[in-house]
């Protein structure tokens, strides 16, 4: 990059060389793509991870384990989004991000390097989670900074379109995530792999850290922080000035519940809901599930550039706002579509003998180690079968549970004999490959998915850019993004798990999608506005007042 581009204004309008803007946005969205593999490897990897790491009796607790530890990264990226937005508005949008990227890079090798619970006991899982802060804090740093960055390089009628690569960037990680597994586990004996294999994908990290590093190194600071840096305007406390600056809460109320919360956690349903709903209650082959994920996600990430370019003609506002409004109405159809061709065999199953638990003190705990009564036991048995179920509860006073098979009864009191009970009734629980109309039906499906996901994510790095006034840009943009990401999409996974495990209904944890978007899309239809180019044209000074 050459540094005539410092003498650009606070709103980068200026046109830098084709060679310019395209190492910027390699650089940005490589690095992008490496610290979001390094992020989901852990969510790619959730069976094997809770089993070495999480070990437990009960399987469903096992899992809920391993999302927990999930939505812990994600509950500390708000955190990571203050610290590192206060040094990208006080030492610069370049030089903060290389320190999260270098931070990602060493937290997420260091959980391949973990030894396993039975090996350390307690020790494991708490270094993971420790370690799973550690990525949350860097990846709370990271968007914000790609996103800055990447913005402030662009013409403003070009804005949507170079920053949608940043948005594309973070499905390309989830893909990079899946296309290493499924490489590793390729090449390896399945006695290899589930021994230490695994560890392979998140050791492995260390050399995209150096590639990284190496390609932002090459990189200059924003035009638009020099600018500011040669005038003075620096910004002393980025993170009070977020909430001081005239306008500032209610965008920040408006970026947090109207976009990103919502967006969030459409692009999480899509891709890791429909990874878990396939290898889960549809029984589909892991590998097979991984392989058509995987295409989906790459295909899918058309929809992001698509629609970030879009927003350069139509304005931001309206990609966003018709994506959520065909989320409401599309989602579930999009699932039951995939439920209907995953496993045709179960599916008619189900419907042909329907499971009704009939018992006193139904209650299912998914977090208890074991559970206590006869019923609950039942439920926790089908739970961990993936199977839909009923249950009828009784008012007798003592320790009771009937299960029905269509029309055949079982007695309850044994979990064993319910799993043979119910191949006897139809239901197989043995891994398939679906066929190919099957394969291309799902594969529409999660396509469907992923342009829903394109229409509300693809333009928002550059929406979120102009937002916000340069000399707290960083801080202000990285704070709302990271706490909706963080807690509304970083617990998806579980409280969906949960909200699936206390039903015994694979399709019951929509409902939390489904909300949050209803809330995403009444705030940014009725409060969201198209940014206005040149609105930032004045210095401002660090007390956030025009000069």
């Amino acid at each position: 990059m050459t540094d005539a581009a410092a003498v650009a204004g606070h709103d980068g309008t200026y046109q830098p060389s084709a060679k310019d803007i395209r190492m910027v946005i390699a650089a940005s969205s490589a690095g992008t793509i490496f610290e979001w593999y390094d992020f989901f490897i852990y969510g790619t990897l959730a069976a094997i991870i809770g089993k070495t790491f999480f070990p437990s009796d009960n399987a469903t607790l096992e899992i809920l384990l391993v999302w927990a530890g999930f939505a812990v990264g994600f509950g500390f990226r708000p955190l990571g989004a203050v610290l590192f937005g206060f040094l990208g508005d006080r030492l610069g949008r370049k030089y903060t991000f290389l320190v999260t990227v270098t931070l990602m890079g060493i937290a997420t090798a260091g959980v391949g390097m973990i030894p396993s619970a039975a090996t350390i006991g307690i020790a494991a899982p708490i270094i993971v989670l420790l370690l799973r802060i550690l990525q949350g804090l860097a990846l709370g740093g990271e968007y914000g900074g790609a996103a800055v960055y990447v913005a402030e390089h662009s013409p403003p009628e070009k804005r949507g379109f170079y920053t949608s690569f940043i948005q594309a960037s973070v499905v390309g990680g989830f893909v990079l995530s899946l296309i290493v597994v499924l490489g590793c586990k390729a090449v390896m004996p399945d006695a290899l792999w589930e021994s230490w294999g695994w560890r392979v994908p998140f050791l492995l990290s260390l050399i995209l850290l150096a590639i990284s590093l190496w390609m932002r190194l090459k990189l200059s600071e924003s035009p638009v922080f020099k600018a500011m840096k040669a005038e003075g305007e620096i910004a002393r406390n980025p993170l009070k000035e977020s909430f001081t600056y005239p306008g500032n809460p209610k965008r920040i109320f408006i970026a947090l519940f109207g976009i990103a919360a919502g967006l969030t956690v459409i692009w999480y349903t899509a891709m890791f809901s429909g990874l878990a709903f396939l290898k889960g209650p549809m029984k589909v082959d892991d590998t097979a599930a991984e392989i058509i994920v995987g295409i989906a996600a790459a295909l899918g990430m058309g929809f992001f550039i698509w629609a970030g370019r879009l927003s350069d003609r139509i304005g931001r506002k309206r990609p966003i706002v018709w994506g959520y409004a065909a989320t409401l109405v599309l989602l579930f159809p999009l699932f039951w579509l995939m439920g209907s061709v995953g496993n045709p065999g179960l599916e008619a199953a189900a419907d042909k003998a329907p499971i009704v638990v009939r018992g006193s003190q139904c209650s299912y705990d998914p977090f208890a180690q074991k559970q206590v009564t006869a019923c609950a036991k039942t439920l926790g048995e089908l739970t961990k079968l993936g199977v839909p179920y009923a249950v009828v509860s009784s008012d007798s006073g003592f320790d009771s549970v009937q299960v029905t098979i269509g029309d055949r009864e079982v007695a309850g009191e044994d979990p064993a004999v319910l799993k043979p009970a119910l191949e006897a009734m139809g239901y197989s629980f043995e891994k398939q490959v679906p066929g190919a109309f099957g394969i291309v039906v799902i594969l529409a499906a999660l396509l469907g998915l992923s342009a829903l996901s394109g229409f509300t994510y693809g333009p928002v790095a550059a929406l979120l850019s102009e937002m916000f006034p340069p000399h707290v840009r960083y801080s202000s943009l990285s704070i709302p993004y990271h706490l909706g990401t963080g807690y509304f999409g970083g617990f998806l996974p579980l409280i969906a798990s949960y909200i699936i495990a206390k039903t015994g209904n694979a399709y019951a944890g929509l409902w939390y999608t489904w909300g949050v978007v209803l809330v995403a899309f009444l705030v940014s239809a009725f409060m969201l506005k198209d940014p206005v180019e040149g609105q930032w044209d004045k210095p401002t000074s660090s007390a956030g007042e025009a000069v």
